[in-house]
């Protein structure tokens, strides 16, 4: 794209707070030995000295790579500041800006204040003609569910939950999104990737697959489809529109593997490796590499994994507590830190629905013998929520992390097998990166306690019945 026209694009499915749950609604899958590269060597297990670069170098062969200075990379630790970073990013632009937004239809279009009345007068400006604005449409939405489902409930079918926001030949990745608490006292991971032109283009082009099978918001409010760049997502059959959309974005990531491999210096401090997952599309590659992350987790590593949501799907939690031979701290909130956590009606039950989860998960590692290796952690800030998520990963004889995941997953069923998500791979072995890595999760590691057998059998823990017939009913939806 030509240097002179200013770049702000977003991925970011709502600007509203609103729960989703689901469950898996396609078989159809990319072979996860393509996706994933050749198994790495576990004899590497015997190894004293860890090399990062050369050990998740398996990721080169599975994701595009994308070489950057550590120096260009920074970690935002405060809601505050990730609000103040967006406003100096767009004010920095010029008046040759050109927008594209990508949202979720349903999340976008709820209630008469909405994502879309919002940014209407946008579309009624004089930069009308640099301004696009797509609201991806789950295809399982259709029909009668269509018809009758409510507006508050129809989202839980599946969501577009990707958050990425760029601006020209910078990006901020993160799991927040664009609604006030995220700004004040919600917390969550934000990083900073500045110079990167090539994964900018990268994320734009995905957000241009995506707008392909998607509407397009028109200025008085209405919206459009093009059936000739797609099926249409509920008027067509559900097979046609996931086979078309599956073969849109496989063709694609392919194509950016294949020039990636051939077009990177790998020479440099730090890799960024970008991980998609489409569960209802039947793209299944972010799930794939995490997997492989936490199989393949030898003795004396450490892994530091975040949930804003502890709904692990049953793969995760046989990998952690099967596969995994290294030290595992599982972060995830406190009921006090979910943002349902005295909420009006059914949704008051939800923190207590994630402590029965979690209660069921500590017990089998305290049956198994395993509570040492894996420990449960939970946030607790007073006045604050908490919606963090990603993997800090220390290598054996390592004291810092040289490896992070971070994005829009909360490795649970819903993101798995419904929604649309994105998170990157950081390798890096730049001292400075690795320490910012370490304050990070330190950080959060400072508002947490540890969660025990006592801490979970407290009065307030103790779920009403209607939510233990809720969670066994209804987990594989959230």
């Amino acid at each position: 794209m030509n240097n002179l026209i200013k770049r702000c694009r977003f991925f970011n499915y709502k600007f509203k707070q609103l729960t989703v749950i689901h469950r898996r609604v396609t078989n159809i899958k990319i072979n996860p030995a393509v996706m994933t590269g050749s198994e790495f060597d576990l004899r590497l297990e015997n190894k004293n000295d860890w090399d990062s670069m050369e050990f998740f170098s398996w990721l080169k062969k599975s994701a595009p790579i994308f070489p950057v200075n550590a120096s260009k990379v920074t970690i935002i630790h405060e809601p505050t500041v990730f609000y103040s970073t967006l406003i100096e990013k767009f004010n920095s632009s010029n008046g040759h800006l050109k927008v594209n937004i990508l949202l979720d239809y349903m999340r976008g279009s709820r209630g008469q204040n909405n994502s879309r009345t919002m940014l209407e007068p946008l579309l009624k400006s004089q930069w009308v003609d640099n301004i696009k604005i797509h609201l991806y449409h789950t295809p399982k939405l259709r029909g009668l569910l269509k018809k009758f489902i409510p507006n508050r409930f129809n989202e839980l079918i599946g969501l577009q939950h990707m958050k990425v926001y760029i601006f020209d030949d910078s990006l901020i990745i993160s799991g927040a999104n664009l609604s006030n608490d995220y700004f004040m006292n919600r917390q969550d991971r934000y990083f900073l990737i500045e110079d990167c032109k090539e994964l900018c283009d990268f994320y734009n082009d995905l957000i241009s697959q995506v707008s392909e099978f998607s509407f397009r918001l028109l200025p008085d409010n209405s919206t459009l489809f093009d059936t000739k760049s797609s099926p249409h997502p509920f008027e067509s059959s559900t097979v046609d529109f996931v086979s078309a959309a599956q073969s849109r974005i496989r063709k694609f990531y392919f194509n950016e593997l294949d020039k990636r491999q051939a077009a990177s210096d790998t020479s440099t401090d730090t890799w960024v490796f970008p991980l998609i997952q489409m569960g209802q599309l039947g793209i299944y590659h972010d799930n794939e590499i995490t997997l492989k992350l936490l199989k393949t987790a030898p003795p004396g590593a450490s892994l530091r994994f975040a949930t804003g949501y502890f709904n692990l799907t049953a793969e995760y939690s046989s990998a952690l507590i099967q596969d995994c031979k290294a030290s595992v701290q599982l972060l995830t909130a406190h009921p006090t830190a979910n943002g349902f956590f005295e909420a009006k009606g059914v949704a008051g039950g939800i923190p207590a629905a994630y402590t029965l989860i979690e209660k069921s998960f500590y017990k089998s590692c305290e049956r198994l013998g395993i509570d040492e290796r894996i420990n449960l952690r939970e946030y607790v800030r007073s006045g604050w929520t908490y919606h963090v998520k990603g993997l800090w990963y220390t290598l054996p004889n390592h004291k810092k992390p040289s490896f992070t995941l971070i994005g829009s997953s909360n490795f649970g069923y819903r993101s798995v097998n419904r929604d649309l998500e994105t998170q990157i791979a950081i390798v890096t072995k730049n001292d400075k990166l690795q320490n910012d890595l370490h304050e990070e999760y330190d950080r959060l590691y400072k508002i947490s306690q540890k969660v025990t057998s006592t801490s979970l059998a407290q009065q307030d823990r103790i779920a009403p019945t209607w939510v233990y017939a809720a969670v066994f009913l209804f987990r594989y939806f959230f």
